[in-house]
């Protein structure tokens, strides 16, 4: 879980739990740069092939896609469906 206003470290972002995560409290806080930072930092992490691999996407292109902060509708709803699947059945969430 990040802190506000605290710069999130891509290396801890080393699983897909914890990109999931990271990615969930963007979401909620609902700030664009809170959101901005939380994608940029995904596209340097660790963690992103296993992202990549759940999303459907090659590695390179999501990692371009989330560090450009340009990509399309269909992209940004399956990158939601796989922290919602993983808020569901992860931290806090109902089984």
């Amino acid at each position: 879980m990040t802190q506000p206003n605290s710069p999130i470290d891509p290396a801890s972002l080393d699983s897909l739990d914890a990109i999931a995560d990271c990615l969930a409290d963007a979401f909620e806080d609902g700030e664009g740069d809170v959101v901005a930072a939380a994608l940029s930092a995904v596209a340097q992490a660790p963690g992103l092939p296993a992202l990549a691999a759940a999303v459907g996407v090659p590695q390179q292109q999501l990692a371009a896609a989330l560090a450009s902060g340009e990509f399309d509708l269909d992209l940004t709803l399956e990158i939601m469906k796989v922290v919602d699947l993983h808020m569901s059945g992860g931290r806090g969430g109902p089984n």
